[in-house]
């Protein structure tokens, strides 16, 4: 799976917020808030999966455009 420079940095921006509250929520686990430590650590999880696998309203002219890039520009074969 190849992510693109935008993708990444914002995998990088989500990673930023979702590190320090996955750390929180261990945190909370190792001292028997096993409720609330888990919460913290799904919230975590969910900050990161999500935008990589929601389409959201900021998405739709990254996916047009890339569907006129590769329309315009086709990759070439391997016998080429």
């Amino acid at each position: 799976m190849r992510l693109g420079i935008l993708e990444m940095v914002g995998l990088g921006a989500s990673l930023i917020f979702a590190i320090p509250l996955g750390v929180f929520g261990l945190t909370l686990l190792a001292d028997g808030r096993t409720v609330f430590g888990a919460g913290m650590l799904f919230l975590a999880v969910l900050m990161v999966a999500l935008p990589k696998y929601l389409t959201t309203p900021q998405d739709i002219p990254t996916l047009a455009a890339e569907k006129v890039v590769g329309g315009v520009a086709k990759e070439p074969d391997e016998d080429e």
